[in-house]
């Protein structure tokens, strides 16, 4: 993906070419207008070349006009690597998530490469349980309507900040294995203090993901029979009132036959 400066290079190459291109065209319209008219004298041909030579000409001056103007800006400058490569990824992001699919697929890929950095850490336990209570509540998310739809978005928010106590975690346990050891202890109380948090955090949210689950159950409970189940009742009683007329008819009359 090229950033400012190679568009920059690349406009200033099409306009070049392009200024070459009309020079030559207009020096062989030119070139056959001066040979042509005085050989066949003056007519109506002579007028059509001298009409294209002209248009020619007044188009290579103006695409060496747009030329020498853009290559009198200064060039935009060099990215950084780091900053080329973090452009690119963005883009390549914005690609993607215009997809169908795409949103759902950098999910699933942030979460492998989240679990990935915890792997060896306590943390990957509760993230593996954050995973899982996080998917559970994903399929009830959109019947989780009326009185339970603020639930939606404070599961959300808690989602995200337990994601980030558990990076938190890791992230001082591996300090701790570097750390100095007159400077561990205190690492050693804040990694307990963390490791707890996120311990209760994700045990409410558990317990968030259940009163939801029960929430949409009884709220699809009812005394009232689903409206399908009467239907296919009514129909197959329909079915078999009409087996027994027919049995019935077949038995008074042995010539009967349904059509």
């Amino acid at each position: 993906m090229a950033d400012e400066r190679t568009r920059y290079f690349r406009r200033l190459r099409r306009r070049r070419r392009s200024a070459r291109r009309w020079s030559v065209i207009a020096g062989g319209l030119g070139g056959a207008a001066a040979v042509l008219t005085p050989y066949a004298g003056l007519g109506l041909p002579d007028a059509a070349w001298a009409a294209g030579a002209g248009g020619a000409i007044v188009l290579a001056a103006w695409r060496w006009a747009d030329l020498r103007a853009l290559a009198a800006q200064p060039a935009p400058p060099a990215l950084d690597p780091a900053e080329a490569a973090a452009h690119s990824r963005a883009r390549l992001v914005a690609a993607v998530q215009r997809l169908p699919a795409g949103s759902g697929l950098l999910a699933e890929v942030r979460r492998v490469r989240s679990r990935v950095a915890l792997r060896g850490t306590s943390a990957a336990e509760q993230w593996g349980r954050l995973d899982r209570a996080g998917s559970t509540f994903a399929g009830l998310r959109d019947r989780l309507t009326g009185l339970a739809a603020p639930a939606v978005a404070e599961a959300a928010a808690a989602d995200r900040s337990l994601r980030d106590l558990a990076l938190r975690v890791a992230d001082v346990e591996r300090a701790i294995r570097f750390a100095p050891p007159e400077t561990r202890p205190p690492l050693e109380q804040a990694r307990t203090a963390l490791a707890g948090q996120l311990h209760s955090g994700v045990a409410a949210y558990e317990r968030l993901v259940a009163a939801a689950a029960g929430y949409v159950a009884e709220n699809v409970r009812s005394d009232v029979q689903e409206p399908a189940v009467v239907r296919l009742t009514e129909a197959t009683d329909l079915l078999h009132g009409v087996a027994s007329a027919l049995a019935e008819l077949r038995a008074t009359d042995p010539t009967f036959r349904t059509s």
